[in-house]
């Protein structure tokens, strides 16, 4: 068979992936609207709604001072930080330093213009007001980064939860949020002028 047909038949089974997909996302977001989209959280359950580089959501929200906001970089892989008041937020950065920095700061580098809110079912953004005290004192000091294990995701834990684990992907720290807050998660886009 000719290498162009594989490429052709790759290309449509991959339409149709994502064609079903972003039904999947928009029969989840009417459900949403409707008040009966799954809002308990389950051991192990993966995300019923993750952040999206490729699909708009149907309804964006404000960030709010203590809010757990994250960002794609290169599309591969999700960056978090804790929201400190408008258009300002506090993230650990690949440096090793705590910093506060502004949206545009936040996104420079990585993928889009996109900062999504950790929410719950009904779009409420879920928010610890104690985490942003944490999080501000902890402002220019300087932790041992490491990719895997103390990382962007770690800080955000530590800051909510006052417990230094090992996360290693942005998968671990939906878990542990959705245990934390009891519910399920969903990311919602921020509603920013950015």
């Amino acid at each position: 068979m000719p290498l162009p047909l594989l490429w052709l038949g790759g290309a449509a089974i991959g339409a149709v992936l994502l064609a079903d997909e972003r039904e999947k996302r928009h029969q989840l977001e009417l459900k949403r609207r409707q008040g009966i989209a799954p809002n308990t959280f389950k051991e192990g359950e993966h995300l019923p709604l993750a952040p999206s580089v490729w699909q708009a959501g149907h309804k964006k929200v404000q960030p709010q001072p203590g809010s757990i906001i994250c960002c794609f970089v290169y599309g591969l892989i999700e960056h978090t930080g804790i929201w400190l008041d408008e258009h300002t937020l506090i993230e650990l950065h690949g440096s090793g330093l705590v910093r506060a920095v502004s949206t545009k700061r936040f996104l420079a580098g990585r993928t889009g213009s996109k900062i999504f809110v950790a929410c719950s079912h009904d779009h409420q953004v879920l928010v610890e007001p104690a985490m942003l005290e944490k999080a501000q004192q902890a402002i220019y000091t300087y932790r041992e980064y490491d990719l895997f294990d103390n990382n962007c995701h770690r800080f955000v834990w530590s800051c909510l939860s006052g417990k230094e684990e090992s996360l290693s992907s942005f998968n671990d720290l939906n878990q542990r949020l959705a245990g934390y807050f009891n519910q399920s998660l969903y990311w919602d886009e921020a509603d920013l002028d950015i």
